[in-house]
């Protein structure tokens, strides 16, 4: 089955060989996401709020270039860093999906560089490539 690679415009060079997203037989799937600065450095530090409006941001303009909306995403897979930061992440991701939800996990890990608190890896159905 044929893929499609999936780069935003004005997408920074990853820090590990990855995509950010790829299209296959019309599903999206977005590469784990973190908030990265311009330079690759942590946005927000330690901000649960801040970096998972970022992280949604980024997953949206991966699915947008895909030809998709965030209405079509059926799958999250969530980490964050300390369980302390569950109800601000909820709250911004609740504001990306209004209606009906997506379903999800969500565990607490170590993510890649200290400050992050959040990841989040996305599956979205567009149509057929």
């Amino acid at each position: 089955m044929p893929k499609t690679v999936i780069t935003p415009p004005g997408t920074g060079t990853p820090i590990a060989p990855f995509s950010p997203g790829t299209l296959a037989d019309g599903i999206v799937y977005v590469s784990g996401t973190l908030a990265f600065d311009k330079d690759n450095n942590v946005a927000f530090p330690d901000n649960a709020e801040a970096q998972t409006r970022q992280v949604l941001e980024t997953i949206k303009s991966v699915i947008e270039t895909a030809g998709g909306t965030m209405d079509d995403v059926t799958m999250n897979h969530i980490f964050l860093t300390d369980w302390s930061h569950y109800g601000a992440i909820n709250k911004v991701y609740a504001e990306y999906f209004p209606g009906d939800k997506p379903a999800r996990f969500c565990i607490q890990c170590g993510l890649v560089k200290p400050g992050f608190v959040v990841e989040i890896a996305t599956i979205a159905h567009v149509g057929k490539s």
